[in-house]
């Protein structure tokens, strides 16, 4: 059985979806801790050149294999042939619209694709895990800030896979405690590393709020819709727990830490502890890009919530981690990398 003990000798780790936005800055972050990587992508959603900025960035190569997450044999090789000691687990859909949409879609890649990797994984005798989960298994708030006791009832498919991989993990537990694994459940990342070199660049029209507003920032859109400005919220519009990706990645690097000391299943919220509105970062942007951000009030959207923002002091318990960042700091990074993807445009 391998697992992750205590040792001065560098570890490898598989980081499937490492190429995505939260998978490339907790690269930086593992890199930055002393961790070797092999990067499993399949580039649905994000481009082989992040790696090369993640090299970059930290003077440290990544071992990149272009493949999907439910290709057992690709797994067994690279399990076996790199001498893997643990798996970060990005690799996934994570648009809640699309997956009403696309639900199938959703469920082989989030569900099966978790269980080929978890099959793989047990035959390797490689047992520790730490999980990219979402607050969306809450659902919606029966008490606000949601902790890690709320219910768990997701709204939507996203939110439902999620869900049924955490299930899994519990189970797969429960059946053998030899098992490290960290489920984390983020709230809302935004933000670019500071250098500059990596943020979120989604293909297509942006599903966030954040990267919505760099792109009309930067001219590349012409208005910001806000959904909704008759919530019961200070100011009537959709409010949210932001957390800097640079600080959702250092509590990646704590959990693996954490899980070194002994097994266990942990289920944790990565979040800042407060909420924003629409507004209020809208007002954050204009600061950081000194440009206006135009807007204009729509319809709310069927299914979004008033307001949630997590509970996060288990987390500083447990883990020793804190989301550090602002709101202001999180724009000015997120401008400094839409500027600079604008210049090589």
């Amino acid at each position: 059985m391998t697992t992750l003990p205590l040792t001065t000798e560098p570890l490898t780790l598989l980081v499937t979806g490492g190429a995505g936005y939260i998978g490339a800055h907790t690269c930086v972050a593992l890199q930055q801790a002393g961790y070797r990587l092999v990067v499993l992508d399949n580039y649905c959603n994000s481009r082989p050149q992040t790696l090369q900025s993640i090299e970059r960035i930290t003077g440290q190569p990544v071992i990149a294999v272009e493949g999907d997450v439910r290709d057992r044999a690709l797994l067994d090789r690279i399990l076996r042939e790199h001498a893997i000691s643990g798996v970060i687990h990005f690799a996934g859909l994570k648009a809640v619209g699309e997956s009403a949409e696309k639900p199938l879609d959703y469920y082989a890649n989030n569900v099966a694709g978790s269980l080929v990797l978890l099959q793989a994984m047990q035959a390797a005798g490689v047992k520790t895990l730490v999980f990219s989960s979402s607050a969306t298994v809450y659902g919606t708030p029966q008490f606000l800030p949601y902790t890690e006791a709320h219910p768990l009832a997701p709204v939507n498919p996203y939110g439902r896979t999620k869900l049924m991989v955490e299930d899994m993990l519990r189970d797969l537990h429960a059946s053998d405690p030899a098992w490290r694994i960290g489920i984390l459940r983020y709230f809302n990342p935004v933000g670019a590393h500071q250098s500059g070199l990596i943020g979120e660049d989604p293909q297509g029209i942006p599903n966030n709020l954040m990267p919505f507003i760099a792109q009309v920032a930067a001219g590349r859109r012409a208005f910001v819709n806000v959904w909704g400005n008759d919530y019961d919220t200070p100011d009537g519009t959709g409010v949210r727990d932001y957390i800097h990706v640079s600080d959702l990645a250092a509590g990646h690097v704590k959990a693996l830490q954490h899980l070194q000391q002994a097994p266990a299943c942990l289920a944790l919220n990565l979040g800042s502890g407060q909420g924003h509105s629409v507004l209020e970062v809208i007002r954050a942007f204009e600061q950081a890009s000194g440009r206006p951000i135009p807007y204009q009030f729509a319809p709310r959207r069927a299914g979004d919530l008033p307001a949630f923002w997590a509970d996060a002091t288990p987390a500083e318990r447990v883990l020793g981690w804190k989301a550090g960042c602002s709101l202001l700091q999180m724009c000015e990074d997120t401008w400094r990398f839409q500027s600079r993807a604008g210049a090589l445009a």
